[in-house]
């Protein structure tokens, strides 16, 4: 199940695409860009790394664009070669066929983009809805992913709805309604777990254009179970933040037990909330490059 179009204006998508660019170029890397034939539509890819490294995917949040992601795990260059897809349907350079989150649509998309990248297998990294991604691949074509790392998922279960009404949806409403400065930064707040007004501006920029020209996606991938995953023999990480609005510890560890029989190793990141803060994404790189070198 397929929908078109998320822009609500051709100078919002131009706006988005513009602090895209902005966002990419602040990470100081050289990428090389292609695009990949899907069933859905045409995916655009940012690789960088050397050419000769193993692969690994990489998927980014929703409602968001690719390099707010992408820069938690560029580090990891060094050793691999990073492929970051724009998630179809969402903010970026992709096409804007959204898929649907609860059927098998995103596991036939990565399946399409493994093949259109000539990739057999690979690890895989995915934060927030990316983790989501990673889950419905694991649930319809298991034997594609090599490793698995679940980075404060989705497709695990949610948090409160009423925190989320309360802390994300009505600021978030408010600024839609009399954008500012201060509603935009009250919005994102349970977000981040540095103070927002401290936040890099052009992060910030983007998540106010978001909210005002996007028809954002409201549903999160489905939530996987025992049975979907049962043919997913992958290893898998799963990092979780304390203090995650979305996607708390105390709703996401005891179901990945239950659900992921893989599970290997279960990062909890103290005091941080969604977007964990820069010296706690240092750390979890050094789980994932442990985790992802485990088999030399």
């Amino acid at each position: 199940m397929t929908r078109d179009g998320i822009y609500r204006s051709a100078s919002g998508e131009r706006a988005i695409k513009r602090l895209y660019g902005v966002l990419l170029a602040e990470l100081e890397t050289s990428f090389e860009r292609r695009w990949v034939d899907t069933r859905f539509g045409e995916t655009h890819v940012l690789v960088a790394g050397p050419s000769d490294a193993p692969p690994l995917v990489v998927f980014h949040g929703g409602n968001v664009v690719n390099p707010i992601s992408l820069e938690w795990f560029l580090p990891l260059a060094d050793r691999f070669r990073i492929y970051a897809p724009d998630t179809i349907g969402h903010p970026g350079f992709s096409a804007q066929t959204r898929l649907s989150p609860r059927d098998e649509s995103y596991g036939a998309w990565v399946v399409d983009l493994l093949d259109g990248l000539g990739l057999e297998r690979a690890p895989m990294i995915g934060p927030s809805y990316g983790g989501g991604i990673v889950l419905r691949t694991a649930a319809h074509a298991p034997e594609r992913i090599e490793r698995a790392c679940l980075v404060v998922p989705s497709g695990l279960g949610t948090g409160s709805l009423r925190r989320l009404l309360l802390g994300i949806v009505l600021p978030m409403v408010a600024y839609r309604l009399r954008p500012s400065r201060a509603r935009l930064e009250r919005a994102v707040q349970p977000m981040f777990t540095e103070p927002a007004a401290g936040v890099d501006e052009t992060l910030l920029d983007l998540v106010g254009t978001v909210f005002e020209e996007v028809k954002l996606e409201r549903s999160f991938p489905k939530t996987a179970t025992a049975d979907e995953l049962s043919g997913f023999d992958a290893p898998t990480l799963l990092a979780v933040a304390e203090n995650d609005v979305f996607f708390p510890p105390e709703v996401v560890i005891p179901r990945a037990r239950a659900t992921v029989r893989t599970l290997e190793r279960i990062v909890l990141l103290e005091n941080e909330s969604h977007f964990p803060a820069p010296d706690a994404r240092s750390a979890l790189r050094e789980q994932l490059r442990s985790f992802l070198a485990a088999d030399g």
